[in-house]
């Protein structure tokens, strides 16, 4: 009896080696924008709804930026090795490396989670002393603090669950499950903050519980789309554990990702230290733009996560043509945004700090503020998605260059000496001053990155 050879026959190849690039690039980033634009959405709804106690209460949960940053840094950093390993496996067609770099990831999500509930329950308050001597504020960020990363197992599995969604090019689910632990989070903080429907009052831990509950609520629904629907990877409990070889190709891509990020935690706590001393005002200017920021950001952001697993992807299938054409195009869309930033930037600063209720004070330091900061975003737009092309064809060590030497070798430096004037409004130059070097940098390695990856993709493709 002839048998149907079934070990012969070629697996559908992806969506992401076939598909026109445009449209390609639309399917997976357009979701992921607008996920982004309602996570930062419920950025800017954290702090409306904070600014109402007080000024110290916004000033806390500003001042506690650089402690989420860390957090949202390691989430982003192993998941971005994850995927870039994952979509690279699936592009060669090595499914078991595939599988593994699944699962191994999920287990580094647990293993950051009890790092970071720890030093949410011992050292916030540590924190956010060496920052500011008022109580008020102290005692908000403390609170605050040990919710967010006491129980951040939500963030980190959420994080972790999307970005499995995304590899396989699944953005539309990643979308789904984002817009609801943003729109949960949105919906429980009035009730939470300020008591409402018979909930206690919590104030600025209200703020915290909200968004703990969005995360969790999120990670829930973002595990069972890739049960369910996620068909390209197999998760198996037995096989989420310490891999060597995985985390070790994990972290080459991640771990400057990682640092990168950290770099900007470093930045915040940098720059809030040397304009705290002008008053503490400024501290609170300073988070409200980084709430106003994300907003402009986060798309681009989005546009980074749905191009990354389509550049990994058509690297690891050896098709330059499809590589190229989607880092110029990512490029292009990148810009734009950030051009539109620019604008609202320059043109509406004072309706922009009014969202947080700000008050005289706030609006003579934060317009200002806002139009020097606001120059540099055009220019941002091409650093973002030249360091993310560096990481997913493998060359991350030139992102984390940049970045290092963007935030800490000109950015701080620049706003230190700039303060030493006197004149608040001088220490915003440093974010124009730094993104130009950061341009010069990006440039010179996204060349380099670009005719290296020509090199390995004019190999002949291993049968």
């Amino acid at each position: 009896m002839a048998t149907t050879p079934s070990r012969t026959v070629k697996p559908p190849e992806n969506k992401m080696g076939v598909q026109p690039v445009g449209r390609l690039l639309a399917g997976m980033a357009v979701p992921m924008m607008i996920s982004m634009l309602v996570q930062a959405l419920y950025n800017i709804v954290d702090s409306i709804f904070v600014a109402r106690l007080s000024e110290n209460a916004l000033t806390a949960v500003s001042l506690a930026f650089p402690l989420q940053n860390l957090m949202i840094a390691v989430c982003a950093g192993t998941t971005v090795g994850m995927n870039a390993l994952l979509s690279r496996s699936l592009g060669a067609k090595e499914q078991d490396k595939a599988d593994q770099a699944a699962n191994t990831g999920i287990f580094l999500a647990f293993c950051s989670f009890a790092v970071f509930c720890l030093i949410g329950v011992f050292f916030s308050h540590t924190f956010f002393r060496m920052q500011t001597d008022v109580a008020e504020i102290v005692n908000y960020g403390t609170i605050y603090g040990r919710v967010c990363l006491g129980c951040s197992i939500g963030l980190f599995c959420q994080f972790t669950f999307e970005r499995l969604l995304q590899s396989t090019g699944r953005t539309h689910l990643s979308m789904c499950t984002q817009m609801l632990g943003a729109l949960l989070n949105i919906a429980l903080d009035p009730i939470f903050i300020f008591g409402l429907f018979g909930a206690p009052r919590l104030e600025v831990a209200g703020a915290a519980v909200a968004t703990v509950i969005g995360q969790c609520c999120a990670a829930v629904a973002a595990f069972i789309m890739n049960i369910k629907c996620n068909p390209d990877i197999h998760l198996n409990i037995k096989k989420v554990r310490w891999h060597w070889n995985t985390v070790k190709n994990i972290y080459e891509i991640g771990l400057p990702s990682i640092i990168m990020q950290c770099v900007g935690s470093v930045m915040v706590f940098g720059i809030n230290r040397i304009v705290i001393p002008f008053t503490t005002t400024a501290a609170a200017v300073f988070g409200a733009y980084f709430k106003l920021q994300s907003f402009i950001f986060m798309p681009v952001f989005g546009l980074n996560n749905g191009m990354v697993p389509i550049i990994a992807y058509n690297f690891g299938a050896k098709k330059p043509d499809r590589v190229k054409k989607t880092i110029k195009l990512a490029v292009c869309v990148a810009v734009c945004i950030m051009a539109v930033g620019f604008a609202l930037f320059e043109l509406v600063p004072g309706t922009l700090l009014s969202l947080f209720d700000a008050s005289p004070d706030m609006l003579a330091i934060g317009k200002p503020a806002l139009r020097i900061i606001g120059i540099h975003f055009p220019l941002a737009g091409f650093c973002i998605i030249a360091g993310s092309v560096c990481q997913a064809i493998g060359n991350p060590m030139y992102s984390l260059t940049v970045s290092v030497c963007r935030q800490l070798v000109v950015l701080l430096p620049a706003a230190w000496l700039l303060s030493r004037t006197g004149n608040l409004d001088l220490v915003w130059l440093a974010f124009p001053i730094a993104e130009l070097m950061s341009l010069t940098l990006s440039s010179i390695f996204l060349r380099k990155t670009i005719k290296r990856a020509d090199q390995i993709m004019a190999q002949p493709v291993k049968r």
